[in-house]
């Protein structure tokens, strides 16, 4: 659990840089981990069946459940966890390449720290040695006094630790993406695991001893196809371009653009429009598209106005024409209609004479 804490950690910091929402790696973690667990015990119980099942059982079969008694294999919870992970970012809308890639560095760490559970089990340690940092194993756990043991589990764990900081290192100095980082990870760990796994001497497979097929152990094996299928895919990967959709297009700001940041500018996620200055319906013309939509120095909509505007002028100075008109002399009655034109002549000269007054008009002119 302390393992599956630090991995979330970590890459929810490595999603957010990449681009992506706060709190996904957290949501995506809660299918990862119990699809996780149900996978490695599933993994554990098929390889080691003989354990709890048959005439040589050591175990009773309801034992199978007992996950606190040790019995987590890795190739389970990855390959079960990843279908976990697989159902929330289809449903999100996610790249699952860019998810992987992202948790890669998390999933070394945390197998390092989850590693140590072998030592608290006494579990999974390596052959007879005479190294200093030997590992002394109970009797009970099949050791023989006097005798020290291979610390596999120490060994694997400083071997992620080292394989959780060179990933980190590749994906930001080759810009690794489309899963090619996540195929690095199994080629670099079932490196590891082949040669540490050929130091163990605990029956994987048995009771009494390990099955072994052509000399090799059953998770050599397995090692050895994960190897060559994680170089098989980051081959052919090696000219795979386009976006990664780390942030679903409607989950974005309206109408702006969602971009991956893990490549360059202007690629944008399918779904979303353009969003360049040009393109803006906000500066664009009502008429030809081009140029800005209003005059310079007008006020933006939304924006409090300061002064007081040209129809409110208009509006203000209309009491005070029809004042001018009558003190004039002009007749509004007149039912001819060349007066009525001299009239409205009259009127037109007058309200442009208004209009230009160097002094600002404001209401309270016209109260008084």
């Amino acid at each position: 659990m302390l393992g599956v804490i630090v991995a979330v950690w970590l890459s929810e910091r490595r999603w957010r840089a990449r681009g992506g929402q706060k709190g996904t790696i957290i949501d995506i973690a809660v299918p990862a981990v119990i699809f996780g667990l149900i996978g490695g015990r599933l993994y554990h119980v098929i390889t080691d069946w003989q354990t709890y099942f048959g005439d040589r059982a050591i175990k009773e079969p309801y034992k199978a459940l007992y996950i606190w008694e040790g019995g987590l294999g890795i190739w389970g919870a990855i390959s079960l966890g990843a279908v976990g992970v697989w159902l929330y970012v289809r449903k999100r809308g996610i790249s699952m390449s860019a998810m992987a890639d992202t948790v890669a560095p998390g999933i070394a760490f945390a197998q390092a720290i989850g590693r140590w559970g072998n030592w608290f089990n006494q579990e999974l340690y390596g052959s007879p040695t005479t190294l200093p940092w030997g590992l002394e194993i109970d009797v009970d756990h099949g050791g023989e006094p006097g005798v020290l043991y291979h610390p596999t589990f120490l060994y694997e764990s400083l071997w992620d630790v080292a394989l959780g900081f060179a990933l980190i290192f590749l994906g930001r100095r080759l810009t690794l993406r489309h899963g090619r980082l996540f195929a690095l990870y199994v080629a670099g760990y079932t490196l590891g695991r082949f040669w540490i796994e050929g130091l163990r001497i605990d029956p994987v497979g048995g009771v009494d001893h390990a099955v072994e097929f052509l000399g090799l152990r059953i998770n050599q094996w397995t090692s050895i196809v994960l190897f060559v299928g994680a170089l098989v895919f980051f081959w052919a990967t090696r000219n795979k371009t386009g976006v990664e959709v780390v942030v679903p297009p409607s989950e974005g700001e309206p109408g702006t653009e969602v971009v991956d940041p893990a490549h360059s500018s202007g690629q944008a996620d399918p779904g979303t429009g353009e969003s360049s200055d040009d393109a803006s319906p906000e500066k664009a013309s009502p008429d030809t598209g081009e140029g800005p939509a209003s005059e310079p120095g007008a006020p933006e909509p939304g924006e409090p106005k300061g002064e007081t505007s040209e129809a409110e002028a208009l509006e203000v100075e209309k009491p005070a024409a029809e004042e001018q008109k009558a003190a004039s002399g002009d007749s509004a009655d007149s039912a001819d209609s060349a007066d009525s034109a001299d009239s409205a002549d009259s009127g037109d000269s007058a309200e442009p004479a208004e209009l230009s007054d160097p002094e600002p008009v404001t209401k309270e002119k016209n109260t008084r």
